[in-house]
């Protein structure tokens, strides 16, 4: 690989055009791809604004449209993919062919991706990648960012046999965004992450609300407890260790009791500010289909397929499928709805029986 590598943000939302933003700052020879016409065009006349607690810088960037990719004739050495889990497939077989022979496609998202990824490009040529960063963008090349770089963290692992060597290349850009740790098991990792996301993200969506305003709600981080254990024990189930995430310590996780609880409060205590909302409700509220069947749906298939039960994320997943269907709106009254449906342990579609 080159000293000075060519880089591919593929997917520049919130966390992409952040990150995209950060590596430009570094010199990085960076490129940033979206697929929501206003924000490359707003990227492309006024650069990157991201709004930060303590500052606000505004970044020139080279954007381009996805269907710009197309008339590439560069290729990448590294390809950060910062997409929704759902569009991991086409985005890497789009991306795939402008990949160098020994480039690395880097899934920078949710949900449990890797395979996905390795299918498109490669196994020796796939990074797996944790991201935890608060961010949410609802005006076109404006970014609000709760998390800065300082309090932003990433963990990188590696399949093939090159292992950590490869993971460090993508390590050192991601470092210009946030702490970044190199994991020997990278998918237990992973399943870590959608561990926490299990326990907040739709939930707190359901509501409507804030993070912080839901979790406060009579009842609602019990829940939300529930809903992470069910996610863990499948974890478990399927082969996965409890590896620290967050910058935690092996110390931190020793008890599987108390692990979902401890992530739960060092996630807002670390990356949550009182107005941060979920990417769940941003999707919703601009009339958009959710990741809720990579994450809640995901891990109540797994837990079932392991003989075990996982009621609260059933009710999660009826209840978010609900509200893509448009028969409920994202309100706090969803509360008791789904206090309900755990109750009667409701089965959501054939999908996750």
């Amino acid at each position: 690989m080159s000293a000075s590598p060519k880089v591919a943000v593929l997917g520049a939302g919130a966390n992409g055009a952040s990150i995209g933003a950060d590596l430009t700052r570094a010199g990085v020879d960076v490129v940033l791809i979206d697929q929501w016409p206003e924000h490359v065009e707003a990227m492309r006349a006024n650069g990157v604004r991201i709004e930060m607690p303590e500052e606000t810088l505004t970044v020139p960037v080279r954007a381009h449209h996805l269907c710009d990719v197309a008339t590439f004739e560069e290729r990448f050495d590294i390809v950060l993919v910062v997409m929704k889990a759902y569009d991991a497939e086409w985005a890497c077989r789009l991306i795939a062919p402008y990949v160098k022979p020994d480039g690395l496609v880097a899934g920078v998202q949710n949900g449990m991706t890797a395979a996905t990824i390795a299918d498109a490009v490669g196994v020796e040529r796939t990074v797996g990648c944790v991201i935890e960063v608060s961010s949410m963008m609802t005006v076109p090349g404006v970014v609000e960012r709760h998390s800065p770089p300082s309090r932003s963290w990433f963990a990188v692992g590696s399949f093939d046999a090159a292992g950590t060597r490869r993971a460090e290349e993508v390590a050192a850009l991601l470092r210009h965004s946030g702490k970044v740790e190199v994991v020997d098991d990278i998918l237990a990792a992973k399943w870590m992450k959608l561990v926490s996301n299990c326990t907040t993200l739709v939930t707190t969506a359901i509501l409507g609300l804030p993070m912080l305003a839901a979790l406060n709600e009579p009842g609602m981080r019990e829940l939300m407890l529930r809903a992470g254990q069910e996610a863990l024990d499948a974890g478990l189930a399927r082969g996965h260790g409890i590896p620290p995430i967050f910058g935690l310590s092996p110390a931190d996780v020793e008890d599987p009791d108390r692990v979902v609880e401890i992530l739960l409060d060092t996630l807002y205590a670390g990356f949550v500010l009182e107005h941060t909302t979920t990417t769940i409700l941003h999707d919703w509220l601009k009339g958009r289909h959710s990741e809720v069947d990579d994450i809640n749906g995901l891990a109540l298939s797994e837990a079932r397929r392991h003989g075990l039960d996982a009621p609260v994320n059933a009710a999660i997943v009826e209840l978010a499928h609900r509200i893509e269907r448009g028969e409920l709106e994202p309100r706090p009254e969803n509360l008791a709805l789904l206090h309900e449906l755990v109750a009667a342990d409701v089965i959501p579609g054939e999908r996750f029986r």
